[in-house]
């Protein structure tokens, strides 16, 4: 399978462990301008709610994400993948990870943050089925800047009806 021309990774996404931190970290400060640091990570994953996984090509860690379960849905916290791994289909099969830990009986929807300035990960989201749906104005701590609350909800094959008012709504 291709990706704009370049061939897809196929990657194997397992629970995060202690000793993928390095290059967890890595990936985090290769990624972002206000990058999270060590203890960031630690605090979050000690939290009984905050699972954290690994997208693994062959023994290397090259990317992450994040997210939180809540009662209806699920909330990411961080995402990333390499700068020399993007755009190869390896950010799809993690959000392909995330999609399938929904269903309509239970977790419906994942949310998540996007700064303004960033673009790529707007795109990124939009191209996965994830939809803007609010602004949070003055929204990170290190910056003024604005967030965009992007969501993807869960359509089984019954709730097709649903989804496209849904979409009708946010459109209109």
């Amino acid at each position: 399978m291709q990706v704009h021309g370049k061939e897809k990774l196929r990657v194997h996404i397992r629970w995060m462990i202690r000793r993928d931190m390095g290059e967890v970290l890595q990936i985090e400060k290769g990624s972002f301008e206000f990058p999270w640091f060590e203890e960031d990570f630690v605090r979050c994953l000690r939290q009984r709610n905050c699972i954290g996984m690994v997208a693994e090509y062959g023994e290397r860690v090259i990317g992450f994400m994040i997210y939180e379960l809540h009662k209806t849905r699920l909330h990411v916290l961080n995402f990333a993948v390499a700068p020399e791994y993007r755009r190869l289909g390896v950010g799809e099969q993690m959000i392909d990870k995330l999609i399938s830990k929904l269903s309509s009986q239970r977790r419906t929807r994942i949310s998540l943050e996007v700064r303004e300035t960033n673009l790529s990960a707007q795109l990124f989201f939009k191209d996965s089925g994830f939809r803007a749906t609010a602004v949070l104005r003055d929204f990170y701590d290190d910056s003024t800047e604005d967030a965009y609350v992007m969501q993807y909800r869960y359509e089984s094959e019954d709730d097709e009806g649903y989804a496209d008012n849904w979409t009708q709504r946010l459109a209109g």
